[in-house]
């Protein structure tokens, strides 16, 4: 099973997902994030998505997931780089990523964490 990699740049991490996505994968990428989250006391993550051309249910929810486990630990979550067709399929299967912030690139997404950031709106 190949990992996704978690990149930090200053209080945010960030994590490109370049590989096609299975449960386990998902999974570990769950337990390496909850551990640099801490180890790093990042204040937001950022999950980049750009290559991801298909998502199933379990996938969408595991976001959903990280994202709620992500603000127990006091960090954001955004999602970037999300296509079309993406975002068509997470409506069509009824999951509306609940929590989970989105913007349409990197640069958007950090604009985004510093903003939050900046307004010191409660993690």
């Amino acid at each position: 099973m190949e990992r996704v990699p978690i990149l930090k740049l200053g209080d945010i991490l960030i994590i490109s997902i370049q590989i096609d996505l299975d449960d386990q994968s998902v999974l570990a990428l769950q337990e390496d994030l909850a551990d640099r989250v801490v180890s790093a006391g990042a204040r937001g993550v950022i999950i980049d998505i750009s290559a991801v051309e298909i998502i199933d249910s379990f996938i969408g929810r595991m976001f959903a997931t990280i994202a709620g486990m992500c603000r127990m630990l006091d960090a954001e979550t955004v999602v970037v780089g999300m296509r079309p067709a993406v975002a068509i399929t997470l409506v069509e299967l009824g999951l509306s990523l609940g929590g989970v912030r989105t913007a349409l690139n990197l640069e958007k997404g950090v604009a985004l964490l510093d903003h939050l950031g900046d307004r010191g709106t409660p993690r």
